[in-house]
Parts: C-alpha cells; structure tokens; sequence
C-alpha cells in the first residue's frame, strides 16, 4: 500500500462542546447551470493563504559522508567545512478560511506545527501575522486568529452527515503556492479510515487535492465548507484523485472546544482494545466481527472502578453500537469528563449493562 501523504509544501514540518458557528443544512443540488463561477466567486474571499516560518536548526555535514570514505579524505572535508552549521530557516505553506468576522481562521494543524511566524495573506493581497489560539494533532485540526481594521468575510459550515458518495464538491486552495486554485469533483467515499490516527472519519473525494491545499475548505454545491483537505493518497506527491477532507461536523466541535482554552478536552475510558477475530464471532453466533475486546484494563481509570476486566467485549455505549475499535474510541472522547454514561458489555457469555464515570483524556495519554 502507497503511503498517505500530507498535502502541505514544507521543508520542516514534514469534545463536547457544540460549535456557536451557524450550521447550515446541505442541500442535495446539481451542479449550478454554467458550473460554479458563481459560488467560487462568493466564498473566494474567505480562503487565504498561509506561510509559516520555524527556527534555524544546526546541522552537522560530516554526517553527509560516505561510509568508508578513506580516513584522509574525511580529514580534508571536515577541515574546509566544520561541523556546526546552520541550517536556513524552515518554511512551509498550506491553505485556510476565515469562518468569523473578526478573524478566526481554520487550517490544519501540520500545516502550523513548529512554526515560530505564520503569516497569512488576504484574496485582496493583504498580509496579517496570525496567532495560533490552539492545535489538535490528532485530527490535525488548527484555529488561528488574525486582526484588521474591518470585519472579513467568512465562509459558514454545511452538514458533513449529510453528504453522499456522488456528491458534488469542489475545493479553494493554494496548491504550490498557486492562490485562489479552484478544483472539482465529487464525494467518493464518506466514513474513510485510513489508519492515520484514533479518530479517522473522512470524507474523500476526487477532487484534485495537491500539496498546499491542507487546510483548505471543501465545498458543497450550495458553498458551505463540509470537510477541511487534509491528506492524499499519492504514489509520487501529485494529486491521482484520492484526497481526504476532515468532516465539517467533527471540525465545529474541534474549532469550538479550541476556541474555549485553546485545547482539546476529550473523554477517558482507560482501556486497552482490540478487534473480534472471525474465530470468535462465529463462536458467539455473530454474523460479523462487532465490538471492542478489552486486552487490559489500567488500575484506577474509569474501566476499572466501573468493573470491566480483560476479555469483556464492549458492545454499546451510550446508545452508540460499537462495530469497529474506532467506533468506540470516538464515542468515549467525545463524552464530557465527569459525565455517567451506561455500557453493554459481553462479559463470561452473558451482556451486562454497565455505569462508568467518564474521565478526562490527558496529553500524554493522547
């Protein structure tokens, strides 16, 4: 399998709470008559583009040397180039929109990771220092916040639930540096793991997605953000028609629990998990592999006092049926710590519901 690829340019930088952003409801619609000029010329102005700037870092070219190099030669190299060097300062670029009229700004959070300057230029060519308010690696998602004289324009958020495979989409973006690039194409697949963190839910599409659109909006027809592009799928960097966008849904949850603190608060659960094997579903009688298998059960976290020992099979929480590991993971990060939430669980062959008293995810543990 080719490797998925972040689509941003950079030579270094390889929840609870409910959005206050107005949610619009997306709309079945074809694609406008005369195609999308219009809607590209609405939501335009909202998209900018984004430069960010990290620290020198030392560099050691000895290290650059063959191996077996013959030891004269070695001596005369390090003699005409020392070993401490400075590397230039890192750079990288990516794309953003502006979702408030005072400035707040969404991009992704590898596109501003380990940037010391993020710059952020206008579609009128104005360019405005950003501040990051917060970051969230693990669904790369970034907030940034920028001041002018007058209010912006913004772009609103549409339902990502809503969307369908065949859908139509388009993106704004600065693939290479190339500002205000429009693209098109539809919805391929929503849901789409592709294994690159805990909460993988993206909508992918067709739509040419190229480094320097991470960050950017993708577009329903009806001109509301419904995914942030994040990632390709791409055997040589270049766009093949495989992009993946975080959902919009998951996005104002992110953006809105960020906008707070400037962090993520997530729900904690305290277990080790692993998948159902084919072998033990057709024991249990299940058509299918469902649940989550607890491999280990940390002392003192939520799982423990709430009585769940290693081999019990979480099934439901919170109402939520758990099919897949990721299922459960989402549901329990998305429970507000503190909160008392219920469990069905297989445990000795025989379902069992439950109480737990959700704690709260800490750093290192994410």
């Amino acid at each position: 399998m080719k490797p998925i690829a972040r689509n941003s340019v950079s030579l270094a930088f390889a929840a609870a709470i409910v959005s206050s952003t107005a949610l619009v409801p997306s709309v079945a619609l074809a694609v406008p008559a005369g195609g999308y000029a219009d809607l590209v010329e609405q939501v335009s102005p909202s998209v900018v583009f984004i430069e960010v700037t990290g620290t020198a870092t030392p560099v050691d070219y000895s290290q650059a040397l063959p191996e077996g190099m013959p030891d004269e030669l070695r001596r005369r190299f390090e003699e005409l180039v020392p070993k401490g060097g400075e590397q230039g300062p890192r750079s990288g670029l990516g794309s953003g929109f502006i979702i408030s009229n005072d400035g707040q700004i969404v991009t992704n959070h590898h596109v501003i990771d380990g940037a010391q300057r993020v710059s952020v230029t206008l579609s009128d060519g104005r360019e405005l220092d950003a501040t990051v308010i917060g970051s969230d690696p693990l669904t790369d998602i970034a907030l940034l916040q920028i001041e002018a004289e007058a209010d912006l324009p913004f772009i609103d958020f549409g339902s990502s639930a809503q969307m369908r495979a065949g859908d139509e989409v388009f993106a704004v973006g600065n693939p290479f540096g190339l500002g205000g690039t429009v693209t098109s194409g539809i919805v391929s697949a929503t849901s789409r793991n592709i294994n690159s963190g805990p909460f993988d839910d993206f909508i992918q599409t067709d739509a040419a997605i190229n480094r320097g659109n991470s960050g950017g909006p993708l577009f329903n027809d009806a001109g509301q953000v419904v995914g942030v592009n994040t990632a390709i799928y791409s055997p040589d960097g270049g766009s093949v028609g495989i992009g993946f966008a975080v959902p919009s849904d998951l996005v104002q949850t992110i953006v809105a629990d960020l906008e707070d603190d400037g962090t993520v608060t997530r729900g904690w659960l305290g277990v080790q998990i692993r998948p159902m094997t084919e072998e033990v579903a057709s024991v249990l009688g299940y058509d299918a592999p469902r649940g989550a298998v607890v491999e280990a059960v940390m002392p003192d976290s939520p799982a423990a006092k709430a009585g769940l020992v290693d081999g019990d099979i979480i099934l439901s929480f919170d109402g939520t049926d758990i099919e897949e590991l990721r299922d459960l993971t989402r549901a329990v990060a998305e429970t507000a710590p503190d909160a008392d939430s219920q469990m069905t669980v297989l445990h000795k062959g025989s379902e069992k519901t439950y109480e737990v008293t959700i704690g709260t995810l800490d750093a290192e543990e994410a």
